[in-house]
């Protein structure tokens, strides 16, 4: 799943937005501030892609521990393992571990260590709409991207105007896919075991190990 909205959180700066919303600086900034603050990140989240056009319409659950640049994700069945230098991609279905080195200079790819911050470069940003969803309310914040050859249109950032955390987040790109990603559950500073983000080999000892790199 190249553009895989799930999602760490890193320090943010946004010197690199330009022509952008004095009060969505302000409020990305309080964003930032609050995520900075813990030490790790858990997240139940629902994942819908819809194209209308191409008629296609998935919908999928996952989770993911965040802590500093390293991770654990769970969706459509995979476990990924980023141990902050290596990616371990594991597929029961396929019993086959891809082990692969970071992507996160694929600037095309929002990875866990960037969904909540992959806006600090790249993008205008504006004040858009606000919600009341579930009540609670949540404010949107409209990313459109500096480069015009990118792929994706705009996204929407879905803010809880309370916790200062991120509700969802919309990317609508120019295909006329919308990919969107919604937080269930958002659990900080969790106890976390050391070895988490280690990849152990003995335990796929009958699996297939593809290294690509």
């Amino acid at each position: 799943m190249k553009r895989l909205i799930v999602i760490a959180i890193l320090a943010m700066g946004f010197s690199g937005f330009a022509q952008s919303d004095a009060k969505a600086k302000t409020l990305l900034n309080e964003v930032s501030q609050k995520i900075k603050a813990y030490n790790n990140i858990s997240l139940d989240f629902k994942y819908e892609l819809n194209n209308v056009s191409e008629n296609i319409n998935q919908e999928t659950r996952g989770n993911v521990v965040i802590e500093g640049d390293k991770y654990l994700l769970n969706i459509l069945g995979v476990t990924r393992i980023f141990d902050g230098k290596t990616l371990y991609t594991i597929s029961p279905e396929d019993e086959e571990v891809t082990i692969s080195s970071d992507n996160s200079e694929d600037e095309s790819t929002i990875t866990p260590s960037k969904m909540l911050s992959f806006y600090e470069d790249g993008y205008t940003y504006k004040m858009d709409i606000e919600q009341n969803l579930k009540g609670r309310k949540i404010q949107y914040v409209k990313l459109n991207p500096i480069d015009s050859d990118a792929e994706i249109k705009h996204v929407l950032l879905g803010i809880d105007a309370t916790t200062k955390h991120i509700y969802n987040l919309i990317e609508v790109g120019k295909n006329g896919t919308k990919t969107t990603l919604t937080v269930n559950s958002f659990k900080t500073d969790e106890p976390i075991s050391k070895t988490l983000f280690t990849f152990d080999k003995s335990k796929y000892s009958d699996y297939y190990i593809n290294n690509i790199d």
